[in-house]
Order: structure tokens, then sequence, then C-alpha cells
């Protein structure tokens, strides 16, 4: 997925708060095994555990062969999007009709390292968590092997662990256009109203308000935060504080 540095998510929080409002519902790309064919695409609900994400399919899905191979797998949600038409995209002054469509969308991909479960405690586990995390209300009957209603259903599926090595996550709403324009794009999906465009208008004004002028933005991070430079031991060697949040931060991607 193409990110440019105005469509990065400004930090993990954005995506973890973004993904925590969404329907826990993407799809899951695996290599064929054959590469002259397609890869293999499944929609699917997930539930987050840790550094992983949970799923279970059916025994009788024709992706297992080449999921077993797979060293990598990517699972990709994605939402708030909506079309932009030529004329709401027009430069100043200029005719409707030459300005250049584009869409708006929060995308989240996950790139992670798959482990099939068979065993039928472990796999009821997995069906348990994600009954937890899709349906918190309750109103259903234990995961018990052997046990009625789900126990002697669970021969049918296998579950899959999905270990999260990295996110990719890009909110592509303009931000590298001037505020104006992107405050006038906003105001036209709420006019307009349809399907998801009041998401789409609600992602693009809250990276207005964080981001505002892209260009300022950057060159405020670019500028230093002292005139003062630290000394060079302390430049060149990071203290054992950093070290340990850098493991930590590697250790945890999507929190607990």
């Amino acid at each position: 997925m193409l990110i440019h540095p105005w469509d990065a998510a400004l930090d993990d929080a954005e995506w973890r708060e973004w993904l925590a409002s969404s329907e826990r519902f993407g799809v899951l790309a695996v290599n064929n095994l054959d590469p002259a064919h397609a890869p293999l695409v499944l929609p699917l609900h997930f539930a987050l555990s840790g550094d992983e994400l949970l799923v279970h399919l059916a025994r009788l899905n024709p992706v297992w062969p080449h999921l077993e191979a797979a060293r990598e797998v990517r699972l990709s949600v994605h939402g708030d999007y909506a079309y932009i038409p030529t004329y709401w995209r027009a430069k100043a002054g200029g005719p409707g009709e030459d300005g250049v469509p584009t869409s708006y969308y929060t995308a989240v991909q996950f790139v992670c390292r798959p482990t099939i479960v068979d065993d039928p405690q472990a796999k009821a586990e997995i069906l348990a968590a994600q009954l937890d995390e899709l349906q918190p209300e309750g109103r259903h009957a234990p995961v018990v092997p052997d046990e009625p209603p789900y126990g002697p259903m669970l021969a049918g599926i296998r579950a899959v662990r999905l270990h999260v090595l990295r996110v990719e996550a890009k909110f592509k709403y303009d931000d590298a256009n001037p505020v104006a324009h992107r405050e006038r794009v906003a105001a036209h999906l709420e006019a307009r109203d349809e399907r998801l465009d009041a998401g789409a208008a609600a992602q693009q004004r809250r990276r207005l308000a964080a981001v505002g002028n892209w260009r300022d933005r950057q060159e405020r991070q670019r500028a230093p935060a002292s005139d003062a430079p630290l000394p060079t031991s302390r430049r060149s060697q990071p203290g054992p504080g950093a070290r340990a949040s850098s493991a930590q931060r590697h250790r945890s991607f999507l929190g607990t």
C-alpha cells in the first residue's frame, strides 16, 4: 500500500483508536502456492488479543494448503471511504470539470505470521475470545470441547493465530492540500451525506484539526528543539531506558 507522508498515521494511537471504533471485519490475503494464479482473499471477522489477531475458518475452505505454506499473510481493514468528484477538487478559479477526482479512505493492514490451530481446547479458547469481543452482551452457550452445542462443531473448523509483525496505516484525506480546500470538501461531504460520507467528513475534520497546514507542520517537526547541542556521548549512546522502551514497543503492536 502506497503511503505518502501526509497520509500516514500520526502515531500508533491514531490507528488503534480508529480500529476500536470500527467493525472487526476485514479481508485476509494469502499467497497462492502456484504463483501463476491469483492470491486467495477471504472476508472474515477477527478478534484482537495482545499482538495477535484470532480467526477461524471452515475446514473445507480451500485456503488451508496455501496458508500452511505461508510465512506471512496480510489482513486488511478499511472504512470511512468516499468518492470525491472532479468539481470538488478544481483549482481555485479554475473550471470544475478540470479537477482531479480521488478517493478518501482509512486503511489499516496487518502483516502477520500465521499459526494454524487444530487442538480442540485451543480452538474453543479462540472461539470464546471471538465471542467475548464480537458479542460482548453474551447470550451464548459456553464453548467447551465435546459438549453441545458448540463442542461437536469444533471438528468442522480450524482456527488461526495471526501474530502481528508490522502495521501499515493510511488516512487518505487530502492532508497535503491547503486548509481551505479540505474544509470545503468536508462541507461538501456533509451536505451530500450519502453512504459513508459522514464518516469520511469526520475523519477529514479530525485530521485537519490534528495536522493543520501540512507544510507548516513539517517545518515545525524539522526545527531543532534547542539551540544547545547534546553532549556527544548522549547523542551517540542512548540510555538503557530508551532501549527498553524500544524493545517494549516491538513486543506489543496492539497493546493489551
